[in-house]
């Protein structure tokens, strides 16, 4: 087994210049979902299946999930195995292929849809989230398929869509209708979320639920308030009384989730109400984001934000509706299961750390096979750049992840 290790990493760190083809590539493929104006992942998911097919996979296919809003009507999940000795069970890296939006141009020094290398840094939009874990799944099986390697266990790759916006068209539409696609002993490996130093092996996700509030009053002239009713002044106060409220009920907190411990609950986005000065809105729209530990139910979040509208109702008089966009629990992996031992192992033997399993704010895909009774690890080494402007992934990152893929694929028996 050790010289088998030896032979797989010596082949991966032969594969950098596969790093920059495969990310320039997919980087000037734009998967931005239809909602935030893309078109979907359509380009991507084609151009990565011409590479799979190219590879030695016993298996390739394609879940299309019907959107009519996105190109050619469907978004993609890829879904390819290469066998191992034992094929009633795998080890499922996932990663996926849409991206957010690049934002403010002007923030990036460079073209956010064209690849740029500048030493150990790729830049461009996707570049690390997801695309290091893409590339890195591909990269341990691609080494396995060099050498003449066949681990233990399946080894399985699924390229998933729509997880940007909440895997509609993704995990969650798979599970439902394609719950034949997972064996009862898989167990799965999410290279999306991580730290600078790679010791984060994430375990646990705090619940999320975004809130939409529209607050409505009545539209006046601002110099004569009395024949209106201010939804903004409402809002304001309502924006107080809840971050308030939510702070202090939900207030335990959990070490598994440091430095952000305990729940968070933050307003966010707000809508233009109106567009001059001398008016008092009639409307007012904001959102909050709520992140309770999970120790706490949603529903019990959404009782205490429920008292809150009650009171600021009566006091401004307005009417405010609430609308749910995003509301998902989640359940941990337990600390002691095997996939957890077995990342935690490999992650120590390739960056010589000490990793340790730990809870986070953000969501991914694991949440869904959390509660679908799958036990799911959240693992990559990443500088932490998601979302921002001049994103970049690390080529060393990238191969040092695509050992610790291969490392734990080997000792899945």
């Amino acid at each position: 087994m050790e010289n088998t290790e030896k032979e797989l990493f010596k082949k991966i760190d032969t594969y950098k210049q596969t790093v920059i083809d495969l990310q320039t590539n997919m980087i000037a493929c734009p998967a931005v979902a239809p909602s935030q104006g893309g078109k979907g992942e359509g380009a991507k998911a084609a151009y990565l299946l011409s590479v799979l097919k190219q590879m030695k996979f016993d298996e390739v296919s394609v879940i299309n999930i019907k959107d009519p809003s996105a190109e050619g009507g469907v978004r993609p999940n890829i879904v390819a195995k290469y066998y191992g000795e034992n094929k009633k069970k795998a080890l499922w890296v996932m990663a996926h292929m849409d991206v957010v939006p690049p934002g403010d141009l002007a923030l990036w020094k460079t073209d956010p849809y064209k690849a740029v290398v500048k030493g150990d840094k790729i830049y461009g939009r996707g570049s690390e989230d997801n695309q290091q874990g893409i590339v890195s799944g591909l990269l341990a099986v691609k080494a396995m398929m060099d050498c003449g390697v066949r681990p233990p266990c399946t080894y399985a790759l699924l390229f998933n869509a729509d997880e940007e916006i909440g895997s509609t068209f993704g995990i969650a539409a798979i599970l439902k209708k394609h719950p034949k696609t997972f064996g009862k002993e898989d167990i799965f490996l999410v290279p999306d979320g991580g730290n600078p130093d790679g010791t984060m092996v994430e375990v646990a996700e705090k619940n999320m639920l975004w809130l939409k509030f529209t607050v409505s009053g009545k539209q006046a002239h601002a110099s004569l308030p009395h024949m209106g009713n201010n939804a903004h002044r409402a809002s304001a106060h309502l924006i107080v009384r809840l971050d308030e409220a939510l702070h202090k009920k939900f207030n335990k907190k959990d070490k598994l989730f440091a430095p952000e411990s305990a729940g968070t609950f933050e307003p966010t986005k707000h809508e233009a109400n109106v567009p001059n000065v001398n008016t008092i809105p009639g409307t007012d729209v904001f959102y909050f984001d709520c992140r309770a530990i999970p120790c706490y139910k949603n529903k019990e979040v959404l009782d205490e934000v429920a008292k809150a509208v009650k009171a600021v109702e009566k006091e401004f008089k307005v009417k405010v509706k609430v609308e749910q966009l995003i509301a998902e629990e989640s359940k941990a992996t337990d600390k002691n299961a095997e996939v957890v031992k077995l990342t935690v192992a490999a992650v120590k033997s390739v960056y010589k750390n000490t990793p340790r399993p730990m809870g986070v704010g953000g969501g991914t895909v694991a949440s869904f096979l959390r509660n679908a009774g799958y036990p799911a690890v959240v693992y990559c080494k990443v500088d932490d750049l998601a979302h921002q402007p001049n994103e970049y992934s690390s080529i060393k990152n990238t191969l040092g992840d695509a050992k610790v893929f291969v490392l734990v694929s080997l000792n899945f028996k």
